[in-house]
């Protein structure tokens, strides 16, 4: 049976320039994928979601996330430190306390909420592993993931050397040994990963970080078996100027100048943050295809600062969008950060405007970012990271994962333009439906077999269970 979207107000493509919107208000879908976008009539028998008063954007596709941190939003220890007091004052004080029933009910948490925003892919970039650890942190997330219906893609952290602030964590929580580490991420790739464009799981090698996670060598090694997998790599860099000193100080380069030389960076490759970057180094992560998963409410919560997402794209980044971790990010959903990247990018250029007394040329910089730029960021933009091609926009012949927004809340009263509402708005928008893969994953903001206040109910909870354990 085919499924048709019925009479939407507008219809947000996440493609670029004049195709950004579609003039159609339908859209049809048979056996999972889009086959027809315009003024459609219902066919018989064939299912309608009645979209009137809805704007449509392809479902967001999220490419950094620390779904564990669920459980540590507002976290008031960290709540105003910079990155690296950060670290050791909130999430690695409590990895330790994190056992199956807490990691899971963490993970559970942050994808219901990414999926009330209207994403359908997270790219989680989990690294609560250590050696002899008592539970599968890698299995609880397909499981999680698949009993909600979402693409997941592991990005499989981890350290195999410890940075200074980690010296005193316990010993369950120390540097794994780094053959293991390989031949964990072989075991992953051989029982769940899945390279096809339409694909519902992946492995991506994704060490935390590679200044401090492992060594120059192995980092090399990493990447070279990454590859010989078929599998991606991605890790955090550049989101403070501590990479900057870092990178000098232990290997006389700049942080991207150091990935080059252990082959880090490349078409399959992307980072998180990239807020301090040289000129020479957007260069050169734009010559070699290297993405970005943009992340601007953790920067802005940590104070880190506002990546220039408009240089990067323009010499040649493929640019997402992440929401980072919760204990950094207590709105840790698609639509939140939607409207921080167009605000902030807006911000950002602003900021460098100076009198035209001292030889300045422009206001402000209301033109830095459309509304059609985030969009396109937060979803073709991730797949295309992702390697998920058949995915991120809507075009006939992509898989449905479709996000219908419907604007009944008075904040979207009186707005001229409803295209725009679900990033400009602010807030989260009521959503009608989310479909992925042309399956109804939420429909009129209620996800099937989710009881929401038995959740709010085991995670008050299970912050306690998580406090007693770090007081310890």
């Amino acid at each position: 049976m085919s499924l048709l979207i019925k009479q939407a107000e507008a219809i947000l493509t996440g493609l670029k320039g004049a195709e950004a919107r579609h003039p159609g208000t339908d859209i049809r879908i048979e056996q999972g994928i889009i086959t027809a976008i315009g003024h459609l009539d219902a066919l018989p028998d064939e299912k309608v979601i009645e979209a009137r008063h809805c704007v449509v954007y392809p479902a967001w596709v999220n490419t950094h996330h620390h779904l564990f941190q669920s459980l540590l939003k507002g976290e008031p220890q960290g709540l105003n430190h910079s990155l690296t007091s950060w670290l050791s004052v909130t999430p690695y004080r409590f990895r330790a306390a994190f056992d199956e029933e807490t990691f899971r009910l963490a993970v559970r948490i942050g994808l219901v909420e990414l999926l009330r925003s209207g994403c359908a892919t997270v790219a989680d970039h989990n690294y609560l592993y250590w050696p002899r650890m008592p539970f599968d942190s890698s299995a609880i997330l397909f499981e999680e993931a698949q009993a909600l219906g979402m693409r997941m893609v592991l990005c499989r952290g981890g350290a195999t050397q410890s940075r200074v602030i980690e010296q005193s964590l316990p010993a369950a929580l120390q540097p794994e040994n780094y053959d293991d580490y390989l031949r964990d991420i072989e075991r992953l790739v051989g029982r769940y990963h899945d390279a096809s464009e339409n694909s519902f799981q992946r492995i991506v090698m994704a060490p935390t970080t590679p200044l401090h996670s492992t060594t120059p060598s192995q980092l090399k090694e990493m990447a070279a078996h990454a590859r010989h997998l078929g599998i991606k790599l991605h890790s955090h860099l550049s989101e403070t100027v501590e990479y900057t000193d870092a990178a000098y100080g232990k290997f006389s380069s700049s942080p991207v100048e150091f990935c080059a030389e252990q082959g880090w960076i490349g078409s399959d490759v992307w980072f998180a943050h990239l807020v301090k970057l040289s000129q020479e180094e957007i260069q050169l992560l734009g010559e070699s295809g290297t993405g970005i998963a943009h992340c601007p409410q953790s920067n802005g919560r940590l104070g880190s600062g506002i990546a220039d997402i408009i240089a990067l794209e323009a010499a040649g980044v493929t640019v997402s969008m992440g929401v980072d971790g919760a204990a950094s990010n207590e709105a840790a959903d698609m639509q939140s950060e939607a409207h921080a990247a167009w605000l902030l990018q807006r911000a950002r250029k602003g900021m460098m405007a100076i009198p035209r007394l001292q030889g300045g040329r422009f206001e402000g910089g209301a033109d830095a970012a459309t509304i059609e730029d985030v969009v396109r960021w937060g979803t073709a933009g991730g797949a295309n990271i992702l390697g998920l091609t058949a995915c991120g926009t809507l075009e006939v012949g992509k898989a449905a994962d479709i996000a219908i927004y419907q604007l009944d809340d008075p904040r979207y009263f009186g707005l001229h333009d409803s295209a725009i509402a679900p990033v400009a708005c602010a807030g989260r928008a009521h959503l009608k439906a989310l479909l992925i893969n042309g399956r109804c994953v939420v429909q009129d903001d209620n996800l099937a077999n989710v009881d929401l206040h038995q959740m709010q109910a085991d995670a008050r909870l299970a912050v306690k269970k998580l406090q007693h354990h770090a007081l310890a």
